[in-house]
């Protein structure tokens, strides 16, 4: 279905009983929705009704030109603006990559409208930021945030059928297809995706706090970019109940390579409020 808010029209698509607790379902980059197509039956089975949103720069009809329209504030704004146009006060988050830092926003401004996050594979920004500023190693992983904020980085990204895409996926197989497919038919999607990037220029005064929220925070040790010492700082930036999933042999993916084990992490935060 369309959701208008903010002057922008975004595709989120619902399922699982009607009566069932929301939860709210952020994807990262370059995915979309589909990203949760595994996940999603598994919180349905378990009486809950998820709405998984494309972001702005994924929703053809929330694809603002300028930069400056993806710094975080907007996302986090938009998730906000959703609840609103759905009726609902408050939901589960579960967010993976981008959308798991728009989870951790969300969870920190706005605390009254999550009832529980589950953040996967991003840690609280916060603690990410420390460990960049501290560790060589950490910001090695990270490089490629410069080739994404590129003026060049579409070309590079779609050249020869999307072979760097395509890399990216490898650890989920033909699953990752769909996604580079999407971005090769429509370049602007990719551009939307992009510009998240090129909004974040490393200087978030106003980032996320504190949370204080029953957070769940998910770690695979086969993740490229996220080391083990920001996961781990993660904790310091939680004063509600906590816990901490590591995955092993799994990749950066997880809700395609790891969807059962990821349903069994939500769940039980879920079903522990």
């Amino acid at each position: 279905m369309e959701i208008k808010a903010r002057g922008l029209t975004f595709d989120v698509y619902e399922g699982g009983p009607a009566d069932g607790d929301p939860v709210l379902l952020l994807h990262g980059f370059p995915q979309d929705h589909r990203e949760f197509d595994l996940l999603a039956p598994k919180l349905h089975a378990a009486g809950l009704r998820t709405y998984a949103l494309d972001q702005r720069g994924t929703s053809p009809g929330a694809r603002p030109a300028e930069v400056s329209a993806y710094h975080l504030r907007e996302p986090t704004a938009d998730a906000v603006a959703v609840l609103d146009a759905l009726g609902i006060e408050s939901a589960h988050v579960i967010g993976h990559d981008w959308g798991a830092i728009v989870g951790w926003w969300l969870a920190s401004a706005h605390p009254d409208r999550v009832r529980t996050l589950t953040a996967v594979s991003v840690p609280h920004p916060k603690a990410l930021g420390l460990v960049l500023r501290t560790r060589a190693s950490q910001r090695a992983r990270m490089t490629y945030f410069k080739v994404f904020q590129s003026r060049p980085a579409e070309r590079l990204l779609l050249a020869r059928d999307g072979a760097v895409l395509r890399a990216m996926f490898k650890p989920i197989g033909h699953r990752g297809d769909k996604y580079v497919e999407a971005m090769r038919d429509d370049p602007a999607r990719l551009t939307g995706g992009l510009n998240w990037y090129r909004a974040a220029t490393g200087n978030a005064p106003d980032g996320p706090g504190l949370i204080e929220v029953p957070t769940t925070y998910v770690w695979s040790d086969k993740d490229g970019v996220v080391s083990l010492a920001a996961a781990l700082r993660t904790r310091d930036w939680v004063q509600s109940d906590y816990e901490m999933v590591a995955m092993r042999g799994i990749s950066h993916w997880v809700p395609e390579q790891a969807a059962t084990a990821l349903a069994e992490a939500a769940l039980r935060r879920i079903g522990g409020v």
